[in-house]
């Protein structure tokens, strides 16, 4: 694992960035290493959600769907309270800045299919399989 120097001040593209590593940042690495090895079904890490009001409400619904499990964008608006924001479900779904800890790859569409994932479809299956493979599911749906 490559360990930055805290607080060094680096340039990239067209903006300046503070690369650091500190105790959450190694905790984080080692549970998403961990979820990907198949050994952590939940992250119990800080999170601090920076977003409007509507898309963290998402995100913490987000969260509630289960390991190995899938849910419709339309459940996730109804479940919000709001059946007519499907559509904003999944602008926000898409706005999520942390993929795989807010576990946007769980969203289908509503005929099932795999639909939208900022990582590619093909990393969305994977997710999918890795978590349905672990918990012995198969296209589970209980949100």
């Amino acid at each position: 694992m490559r360990r930055a120097i805290d607080g060094r001040v680096k340039k990239g593209l067209d903006a300046e960035f503070i690369e650091r590593d500190d105790e959450i940042l190694w905790k984080t690495r080692k549970q998403v290493d961990e979820y990907l090895a198949g050994n952590r079904k939940e992250f119990d890490i800080p999170l601090l959600l920076v977003g409007t009001a509507f898309q963290r409400t998402v995100w913490n619904e987000l969260i509630r769907v289960p390991y190995g499990a899938t849910a419709t964008y339309l459940q996730i608006a109804r479940a919000i309270g709001n059946e007519k924001a499907v559509r904003a479900v999944g602008q926000a779904s898409r706005a999520n800045p942390i993929p795989i800890i807010v576990p946007c790859h769980r969203i289908i569409g509503s005929d099932g299919e795999l639909v939208g994932y900022g990582g590619g479809l093909s990393v969305k299956k994977r997710l999918l399989k890795l978590e349905q493979r672990n918990t012995g599911l198969s296209n589970a749906s209980t949100h």
